[in-house]
């Protein structure tokens, strides 16, 4: 997605810091924030103050079960508009395929998507700025994040098939109690639930509301990127459009409301090509892929918009001098 400098911050923390007990003045204060920065809807964070708001959030309630804490406070009453979205969602899997589209008006993040074989279905939040390590407590809430959604929208327990985290939270035991799996040591954060279980439908399953509040996210994603240049725009559509294989320049023109000719005269005053943002895109997913997750370079091939796998191959190939396999494994040069 693309990498704006500032993310919104949601009138409900309001509420959810009211229910932990903390004061949002000293929480800001311990963070080194503006003290009514949650008074100040038009105001935002960098991806750093973000994950200092966490920090400070954590260490004021004082509780080492504090993203369970946090994640159980989110009630349908606290008004988000991407959480509202999903919950109208008919399932689980339709509302991660929301969630992974607005994700952004909400944190410094984007969810990666998956599904294998047998339909299970895969979620891996990925930070936008690499360059920062998010908070434990940050990483945890966001995996225990999917079962609270569930649990509000059937109204029941839900159990996942697999978690895996590059840091076990402590006490662990309680956190596999909660997602209802053992926790997995992995490269990156994930949570895995199955086919059965993602596509068990929504009891808040609402199109009308869904068709209401549609329009309000996607106007909220276009001021997101008022300021982000062309290029940065065209990287933000291809990471949603390859997979489908909707990524030709015709099609992200029309999306971004130009012509063919446009799109490429100011790609070209960024200093970019739209094939160059293509393999930039599909190399920097492809080592995503290799190296965080178990996709098959079949599976990968298809998520990349490539025709068949002997075409990611070769590409691959030309952009990093290796295979996926060798890059995979650690082998290559």
């Amino acid at each position: 997605m693309t990498q704006a400098k500032t993310f919104p911050v949601e009138a409900g923390w309001r509420t959810l810091l009211k229910d932990l007990g903390v004061k949002p003045a000293d929480v800001m204060r311990r963070a080194g924030l503006p003290e009514d920065l949650l008074a100040r809807p038009q105001v935002g964070l960098g991806t750093a103050e973000y994950f200092n708001f966490w920090r400070s959030l954590e260490a004021a309630v004082g509780d080492p079960l504090f993203p369970l804490r946090l994640v159980d406070a989110i009630t349908p009453e606290i008004f988000s508009p991407p959480i509202f979205a999903a919950l109208c969602s008919p399932n689980l899997r339709l509302a991660t395929q929301r969630l992974s589209h607005y994700k952004r008006l909400v944190a410094p993040m984007a969810l990666d998507v998956s599904v294998d074989e047998r339909g299970a279905l895969t979620l891996c939040p990925r930070w936008l700025d690499a360059r920062v390590t998010p908070p434990l407590a940050v990483v945890t809430s966001e995996l225990a994040f999917f079962v609270r959604l569930v649990q509000m929208a059937r109204r029941e327990p839900i159990r996942a098939v697999q978690v895996t985290m590059p840091t076990t939270p402590e006490p662990r035991l309680a956190y596999e109690r909660y997602f209802g799996a053992p926790i997995r040591k992995g490269k990156a954060a994930s949570i895995t639930f199955s086919a059965s279980d993602a596509d068990l439908p929504f009891l808040t399953a609402n199109d009308g509301i869904w068709q209401v509040f549609e329009p309000d996210l996607r106007r909220r994603l276009m001021e997101l990127d008022a300021t982000a240049s062309t290029s940065e725009r065209v990287r933000a559509l291809l990471l949603e459009a390859l997979p489908s294989g909707q990524a030709s320049m015709d099609a992200v023109a029309g999306r971004l409301a130009m012509s063919k000719r446009t799109l490429q005269r100011r790609l070209g005053e960024d200093g970019e090509t739209f094939q160059s943002l293509v393999n930039q895109i599909r190399e920097a997913l492809a080592r995503h892929y290799l190296s965080q997750t178990t996709l098959s370079n079949s599976e990968i091939s298809f998520l990349l918009g490539f025709e068949d796998p002997n075409s990611f191959f070769r590409a691959f190939h030309g952009w990093t001098g290796c295979t996926p396999d060798g890059l995979r494994h650690g082998t290559a040069s």
